[in-house]
């Protein structure tokens, strides 16, 4: 009973939704507890959620060894959450704040050939990377001219995190089983998404790509250390696909 009364919430909430998106008639959004629309409104307030995949890029050492392997990461999907403050410009140009609480982890998988000529153990293959980041982009978000119940976009600008989970200052490092990464990072955004103007909220799902700036790599105490000694740069890279209410 409990699933056929949830059916029938979830398919009238559709067709009221997409009654509201795909009428003729512009949708007046209000999310101002009916004191008009908040659509021109110099300052706008609002929340996100979304999930993400966040990698690393590597780049090796020139004298790295064309007989070792990539080293590969498995991404694992993240969660993320934060508040959105935006600065209307003009119709066309908003700037953006969105600070945020992002989760997620990486596995880095080395190859055995990193380990020749030492003695080894398949645990030192692998290095788990779980990442706390406090997230504060600042972002310019370019709109075009709203199609009815639709305004598609595209966002970009810089970000700084603070990992909360580096691990930097540790004194051990792998030889300890400890990977060890940077806590204060910059990385550069680039997106799009749409605007779907609806009565009582603005509902914006979006995808971005973020691209590290800073090498996030805190190298081993031995400089011939298997695990950071071939690399000249760990970058993350990562997408997030966010569910924006306003």
């Amino acid at each position: 009973m409990k699933y056929f009364l949830a059916l029938i919430s979830f398919l009238f909430i559709f067709q009221t939704t997409e009654a509201q998106l795909f009428k003729k008639e512009k949708v007046t959004y209000d999310a101002n507890q009916g004191r008009g629309s908040t659509d021109n409104d110099l300052l706008r307030w609002g929340y996100y959620l979304g999930f993400s995949h966040y990698d690393y890029n590597f780049d090796y050492e020139f004298s790295y060894n064309i007989d070792l392997r990539d080293i590969y990461v498995k991404r694992n999907p993240g969660f993320n959450v934060g508040l959105i403050g935006n600065l209307r410009i003009n119709s066309f140009l908003d700037l953006r704040l969105e600070p945020g609480l992002f989760i997620t982890s990486r596995e880095v998988h080395y190859s055995a050939s990193y380990f020749q000529g030492t003695s080894f153990n398949d645990s030192d293959l692998v290095r788990e990377v779980k990442s706390t980041y406090i997230h504060v982009p600042l972002l310019l978000k370019v709109s075009t001219k709203r199609i009815n119940n639709f305004k598609p976009f595209i966002v970009g600008g810089f970000s700084t995190a603070l990992n909360l989970s580096s691990n930097e200052k540790n004194p051990n490092d792998n030889s300890n089983g400890q990977f060890r990464t940077t806590k204060n990072n910059v990385f550069y955004e680039l997106g799009f998404g749409i605007d779907l103007y609806l009565y009582n909220f603005k509902f914006t799902p979006s995808i971005r790509g973020v691209f590290g700036l800073n090498d996030e790599l805190v190298r081993d105490k031995d400089p011939n250390s298997p695990w950071t000694s071939n690399i000249h740069s760990m970058k993350t890279r990562g997408v997030f696909v966010n569910f924006t209410f306003q």
